[in-house]
C-alpha cells in the first residue's frame, strides 16, 4: 500500500509538530511537505527533528512544491487564505483544522470547495463530533421539554479566541433543532430571570487544559450533562490525520468532521 503523501500547513506549531511526529509513526502516512510563512526564524531545518520525532528529510518550507495527496492546515487564521489559494491553484484535497477564522474566509471556504475537496471543522476531535451527535439528539427531545441551555468550555490560557468555536459549533446545532435565538456570553449584573429563547456561553481559561466543553440542559427537578474532554492534543492531531485519509480520494465539495465518522 503506497502512504498517503500529506504537507503540513503551521508545521512548526505545536500541533503542527504533533502532526509530524504521529504522521512519521504511522506506516500508511508519508509527511512529503512540512509549511510555514516566509520569515519564519526555522524555515530549512528538518521539520522531524523539529517536532522529536527524529530526521525526516523534509526542511520547513514556504512554499508548497511537492505533489501532495492532501494538506492540513493547523495554523493561524491570518495564513489560511493562502493555502486556501494554493491548494484550489493546485487541484489538492484540504483539511482546514484552523479556528477563528472571519465571516469573509467562511465564505472563501466554501467557494473553494466547488473545485477541491475540503473538509472544514472546528475541532478534529472524533469523540467532539460524536458529542455533537449526542448533542443534538438530547436537544430534539427536549425541545418542547422547558429546558434550559448552557454550555461551558475550558481551555488553556493561550487560546485567543473566546469562546471556542467548538462551544458556538454546539450553540449553532442545538439552537438550530430547538429554536434559540439569543447567544449570551456571560452574565453580570443583574440581567433578570433567565430566557428560554437563549443559549448561554461561558468560557474559562486556566493553565495547559488542551480542551472541554459541557453541555447542560437544565430543567426544574433534573439535569443532563454531555461532557467530553480531551487529556493531551494528540486527539486534535490525530482526527486531522483520519480527516485527510478520508478526503484524499474525494470530489470536491464540503464535507466536515461528520461525513468521516459516517453520521
Amino acid at each position: 500500500m503506497t502512504p498517503l503523501r500529506i504537507a503540513i500547513h503551521g508545521a512548526a506549531g505545536r500541533m503542527g509538530q504533533r502532526l509530524v511526529a504521529l504522521a512519521k509513526a504511522d506506516p500508511t502516512l508519508s509527511v512529503v511537505a512540512a509549511l510555514e510563512s516566509p520569515g519564519h526564524p526555522r524555515l530549512g531545518q528538518d521539520v522531524g527533528t523539529l517536532a522529536g520525532a527524529g530526521p525526516l528529510g523534509v526542511p520547513l518550507s514556504a512554499e508548497l512544491n511537492t505533489e501532495v495527496d492532501a494538506v492540513i492546515d493547523f495554523s493561524v487564521p491570518r495564513a489560511v487564505d493562502a493555502i486556501v489559494r494554493t491548494c484550489v491553484l493546485k487541484r489538492t484535497a484540504l483539511v482546514v483544522a484552523t479556528t477563528g477564522l472571519a465571516d469573509d474566509q467562511a465564505s472563501r471556504l466554501r467557494e473553494a470547495a466547488a473545485s477541491i475537496p475540503l473538509l472544514w471543522s472546528p475541532n478534529m476531535s472524533l469523540a467532539v463530533n460524536l458529542t455533537m451527535k449526542l448533542a443534538e439528539v438530547a436537544a430534539r427531545a427536549l425541545r418542547d421539554k422547558d429546558a434550559d441551555v448552557e454550555i461551558l468550555e475550558r481551555h488553556h490560557r493561550f487560546k485567543e479566541d473566546s469562546p471556542s468555536g467548538t462551544a458556538l459549533k454546539f450553540g449553532q446545532i442545538i439552537a438550530g433543532v430547538m429554536g434559540q435565538t439569543v447567544h449570551r456570553h456571560g452574565r453580570e449584573g443583574r440581567p433578570g430571570p433567565r430566557p428560554h429563547h437563549e443559549i448561554g456561553y461561558h468560557a474559562i481559561r486556566v493553565g495547559d487544559n488542551p480542551g472541554e466543553h459541557t453541555i447542560v440542559f437544565g430543567m426544574l427537578g433534573e439535569t443532563i450533562e454531555v461532557v467530553v474532554r480531551a487529556t493531551n492534543r494528540d486527539c486534535y492531531a490525530a482526527g486531522a490525520l483520519a480527516a485527510a485519509r478520508f478526503l484524499a480520494d474525494k470530489p470536491p465539495g464540503l464535507y466536515t468532521m461528520a461525513d468521516v465518522l459516517g453520521l
